[in-house]
């Protein structure tokens, strides 16, 4: 049991590490953001055939229509939230994109009290009230850089929508429980080619040999091995372990985005960013408060 939750962190930390650095890949190629999504889907489909096909993933009574059908439909919600989030990076940076699009949580939160009426702890809205605080510091602070604030706050906007299709794909997810996580993977990229095929190659193909290097290893890696870690180490770890080390994403995005870019978050980018992942935090491992406070709050 130890060995296996020391082989699932390193697992799940280099997954991690992989996440934070799609950015970097994303504007080093010099690709239109449909383009590069699209190379990520067919070099993950080409990676993520042959890991299927080794895993003997193509049985017969693998899959039914039914589940097939929600595959595909996650993957078009996959599909859109990279696209939303790969476009932010040019807007509002790497840094504030990924800090932003760390609010899955409480778009699952929302869409589970719209449509599943699931309630709503007052817990859950002290969270979600620091979030949006968070959020108005980020919307407020002066972009840095050459980036206008139309452009800045567009950037939020699709960081805030990739979120929300990550949290679509994430409520697709649960239905295909006990489905092959490599073969739903697949299913979803191949969804992309479909989807972007008649829209990409404006532009032409890249031409330089490190273009075709970068978006290989989106497919390849961004895609294919680190769908391999991701879902190994959540196999062998607990729930909270594998929250806890989650945080690595955003950590390795600012770390990136520092080093390769030099963009440093101004104070109120910085306190609206740690707002944000410690409201984060507190949903995912299920801080509550002081019963004076929650007294107060009802």
């Amino acid at each position: 049991m130890e060995k296996d939750i020391k082989t699932g962190s390193i697992e799940m930390a280099a997954a991690m590490l992989i996440s934070g650095t799609i950015g970097w890949f994303v504007l080093m190629s010099g690709q239109p953001v449909i383009d590069v999504v699209l190379w990520r889907c067919l070099f993950g489909a080409l990676t993520l055939l042959v890991i299927c096909g080794f895993l003997g993933h193509f049985r017969a009574g693998t899959l039914t229509w039914r589940l097939f059908a929600l595959a595909l439909l996650g993957g078009v919600a996959i599909v859109v939230n990279w696209l939303l989030l790969f476009a932010a990076y040019s807007h509002a940076s790497i840094s504030i994109a990924t800090i932003v699009y760390n609010t899955q949580p409480f778009m699952l939160l929302a869409i589970g009290a719209l449509f599943f009426r699931e309630r709503i702890t007052v817990t859950k809205l002290f969270w979600l009230a620091i979030a949006f605080a968070g959020m108005i510091a980020i919307v407020q602070a002066k972009p840095s850089g050459t980036s206008t604030g139309a452009d800045y706050l567009t950037g939020i906007a699709m960081a805030l929508g990739a979120a929300f299709f990550y949290a679509l794909a994430a409520l697709v997810a649960k239905k295909l429980k006990g489905t092959p996580p490599h073969l739903i993977a697949l299913i979803q990229v191949v969804t992309g080619i479909a989807m972007l095929l008649p829209f990409a190659g404006t532009s032409g193909l890249p031409a330089e040999a490190y273009q075709w290097a970068l978006l290989i290893a989106m497919g390849a890696i961004h895609t294919g091995l680190m769908y391999i870690l991701l879902y190994s180490a959540t196999q062998k770890l607990p729930t909270h372990l594998t929250g806890a080390l989650s945080f690595i994403y955003p950590v390795a995005a600012l770390a990136v985005d520092r080093i390769a870019f030099g963009h440093l978050l101004q104070p109120a980018q910085l306190a609206g960013s740690a707002a944000i992942l410690m409201a984060v935090a507190g949903m995912t491992f299920g801080w509550t408060l002081p019963r004076p406070l929650r007294h107060q709050a009802g």
